[in-house]
């Protein structure tokens, strides 16, 4: 019997000291933040960072020249000061002199190498390479070319230079993007493809252990260049990331307090953790934080509007009037309030969503729900009470299915016969692309901080496939203003071509904008200064948590 029961003893002695040892820890001050990303994560590589769940991992990891505030702001990083030219085509980077890789065995004695302009050189010529197909290519597509090179030069250790073919204003925000982090060569050439799961950056967090599915931790860079009020950052000692694929099961998780930090809102658990008015539910008040902040996102529905689509021949929604009818025909607030619980802000102005720097929304001339017009613009037309018009057929997916019944329930109010076809979402983007669909239901998230980059998906030499015009929308005018836009380096004297480019969308009325998206956040309350920006992206180094 003392033979069985040793053993036993051993373990639970065992299990008791690792039990006190984690309690132990917690009390020492350790902190770890926690959160789930169902999506899953694919890369640990920035030349693959395309979706937000390899961009919020890669951006714990990495750095770029340059980074974006809250505000959206293009503040320094990797680069403490940078000049342009005049002419708008020669950016030259003064790089910081106390940067480092991480700790890897890839570099002599285990020892991260301090970080140079050739880095960039690399880092970006790499991003360009057929070979390496990073979907992130298309950001230096305007970087000129001087035979087979591109024009990426580092003339000494601390100064970087990249040379565009032509003015493009935007281009600095692009370079915020986590495609442009720099990675070192030791690294990339040492594990080839699988650098993806080796990752070696500079960021505020290292690798440390990546179980595909399971779980990612991440460990505190203790020698991290940046600085918040005297304090090198970062505060956190870790990050750990699960892997819970069914949103309730995570959900539940966080409510017992396994995960700190949630984002967005499953209609599962919607109405449970918000009220009809989008607030957070009074009863979690003492233990969740809620954080809403504009989300550059524009949901809406798109109409094409190509003259020589064989698919628009005979179809009422060639006719102006009738796409301006659609717009006033139906209510956004009362949809966003019942079918959204308020999350997001009713799209009754332009394409451009609130919260892109130096744009103002309150100059758009948008729609707002008038029947009354909506039945004068359908007799202008001529179908008087809707008499003689064919049926209208949008496509959508699964997800948006309530959104398009309640339009649909409206607009045949008022004399429409609007039919609803429901497709997966794979099939849906790629009959979009091919022009094979004329009313479907489209979404555009920024790709960079600028209202340019929601307008050229009307600019005429964007048709879709090889654009992102997937309208087909074609105006003279706004084709102008887009051409003189992209050559004006003032930022408000750009943005006034802007406003011009958005009033002309909503009087030919090619989109039907329904809102603009919001970014939700829940954090419990031992969460804090986690922040928030307008592209959702998750940035821990400034973070702080208090453990119990």
């Amino acid at each position: 019997m003392l033979k069985i029961l040793f053993p036993v003893l051993i373990v639970l002695v065992s299990l008791l000291s690792i039990s006190c040892s984690r309690k132990n820890q917690g009390n020492n001050g350790k902190t770890v933040f926690k959160y789930n990303e169902s999506a899953g994560i694919t890369s640990l590589d920035p030349a693959f960072a395309r979706n937000q769940a390899n961009i919020w991992a890669v951006n714990q990891l990495f750095n770029g020249l340059v980074q974006l505030d809250d505000s959206l702001k293009t503040v320094p990083c990797i680069a403490r000061k940078w000049e342009i030219s005049n002419d708008g085509l020669t950016y030259t980077f003064k790089l910081r002199s106390d940067v480092y890789f991480h700790n890897s065995s890839v570099f002599p004695e285990g020892k991260g190498r301090k970080v140079s302009a050739s880095d960039f050189v690399y880092s970006f010529n790499r991003i360009m390479d057929p070979k390496v197909a990073s979907p992130g290519a298309w950001i230096f597509g305007q970087v000129l070319k001087q035979g087979e090179k591109y024009a990426f030069e580092a003339p000494n250790d601390s100064i970087f230079i990249l040379k565009l073919s032509k003015p493009f204003p935007p281009f600095l925000g692009l370079l915020c993007m986590q495609y442009c982090s720099v990675v070192p060569h030791e690294a990339v050439e040492y594990y080839g493809a699988d650098f993806r799961q080796h990752p070696v950056g500079t960021g505020p967090f290292y690798f440390k252990l990546w179980k595909e599915g399971v779980k990612l931790v991440l460990l505190k860079n203790p020698a991290y260049f940046e600085f918040e009020s005297g304090k090198r950052l970062p505060f956190l000692d870790a990050v750990a990331v699960t892997f819970i694929v069914d949103k309730q099961s995570a959900f539940l998780e966080f409510i017992k307090g396994n995960l700190d930090f949630m984002s967005g809102i499953d209609a599962s658990y919607k109405d449970e953790m918000l009220t009809k008015a989008g607030n957070l539910n009074p009863k979690y008040n003492n233990r969740i934080f809620l954080i809403k902040h504009p989300y550059l996102n524009t949901e809406y529905l798109g109409i094409l509007c190509d003259k020589k689509s064989e698919a628009l021949q005979g179809s009422p929604l060639g006719k102006k009037p009738i796409r301006q009818a659609m717009n006033c025909g139906f209510d956004r607030v009362k949809m966003m309030q019942y079918l959204r619980n308020n999350i997001g802000i009713p799209g009754t102005a332009g394409f451009v969503p609130s919260g892109i720097p130096w744009f103002d929304q309150s100059r758009v001339k948008g729609y707002t729900y008038d029947p009354v017009k909506a039945r004068q613009l359908l007799a202008e037309a001529g179908y008087p009470g809707g008499k003689g018009l064919p049926a209208i057929t949008l496509s959508t997916n699964a997800s948006y299915l309530d959104l398009c019944k309640y339009i649909q329930s409206q607009l045949n109010e008022i004399g429409f016969n609007i039919k609803i076809d429901v497709s997966p979402p794979a099939t849906l983007r790629e009959m979009i692309a091919q022009s094979k669909i004329l009313f479907f239901r489209g979404s555009w998230i920024a790709d960079y901080p600028e209202a340019e980059n929601y307008l050229s998906l009307f600019y005429t030499a964007n048709f879709c496939p090889a654009g992102p015009n997937y309208t087909h929308y074609s105006n003279p005018e706004f084709d102008h203003l887009y051409a003189k836009s992209i050559s004006i380096l003032d930022d408000s004297a750009r943005a006034g071509y802007y406003v011009q480019m958005d009033n002309l969308l909503m009087k030919d009325a090619p989109v039907i904008v329904l809102y603009y998206d919001q970014v939700l956040r829940f954090t419990t309350n031992k969460i804090s200064n986690l922040g928030c920006n307008a592209l959702n992206l998750l940035n821990l180094k400034k973070v702080r948590k208090t453990n119990d």
